[in-house]
């Protein structure tokens, strides 16, 4: 299993980085005004859409307007106030056993104090609670607090592995150590990075039918070269009907 890049695969994620910068523009990094709607938001946005999410977090909140509300609601109308997102039977008990565990653990539900935490550290101290993965720590982490890591999504994940930056059977957990070690160790590079992949993935690289021909990064995919043929652990096996 592929467990560092070879200097030919970072060199490729670096020119695959500077086309994607060059064709979407450089960004500033940016995220939600509250790092505990940041959380609690990524979490809900697991396998549903922005609207589905925004939905769900809104009606979260109006019905249980603290997070102490939200913590020790009945868990069938927590499940009922976020059913907007896929999936709100499993994501309503990771909500809520997050709360308890951070409350209990700091006497309120505030994350600030990761802002002066080494980026070790506040990563640990996040996927410790429950229900909170590298993808969720790593979202927060560099949106909220600006630290140097990078969260790989299914968008980055099918891009980075389509034009051969990483292997084909690399999960997208491994995949984070991998890229970011290709990388600068800068928050607004790794900023940049995600997003630009991520909007390259919903826009482009798309599951099904990506649309090759319009791709800056045509020229250099393996997935292209190979006529499309390739199988990948980040690309979904469709669906019989």
């Amino acid at each position: 299993m592929q467990s560092v890049p070879t200097p030919d695969l970072a060199a490729k994620t670096r020119l695959a980085h500077e086309r994607l910068n060059d064709h979407y523009g450089i960004q500033a990094i940016y995220g939600r005004a509250d790092p505990m709607h940041e959380l609690v938001g990524t979490i809900l946005s697991h396998r549903t859409t922005h609207a589905n999410e925004v939905t769900a977090y809104r009606t979260m909140r109006e019905r249980f307007p603290t997070w102490e509300g939200v913590r020790d609601a009945p868990l069938a109308d927590l499940i009922d106030a976020i059913q907007t997102a896929n999936y709100p039977e499993i994501k309503a008990p990771y909500i809520q056993n997050m709360l308890t565990h951070l409350i209990r653990e700091t006497g309120a539900a505030n994350i600030d104090f990761l802002r002066d935490l080494s980026t070790e550290d506040a990563m640990k101290w996040l996927t410790d609670l429950p229900g909170i993965g590298l993808k969720t720590a790593t979202l927060l982490l560099l949106f909220n607090f600006q630290k140097p890591v990078l969260p790989v999504d299914t968008h980055v994940h099918r891009v980075t592995q389509r034009i051969g930056a990483i292997g084909s059977r690399v999960s997208a957990e491994k995949a984070h150590a991998l890229l970011l070690a290709s990388l600068p160790a800068d928050a607004g590079v790794l900023f940049n990075f995600h997003k630009h992949f991520y909007w390259h993935g919903q826009r482009v690289c798309t599951w099904y039918s990506p649309r090759c021909g319009e791709c800056v990064l045509r020229d250099m995919c393996d997935f292209y070269a190979a006529g499309g043929t390739t199988i990948l652990s980040s690309t979904p096996v469709r669906k019989k009907k």
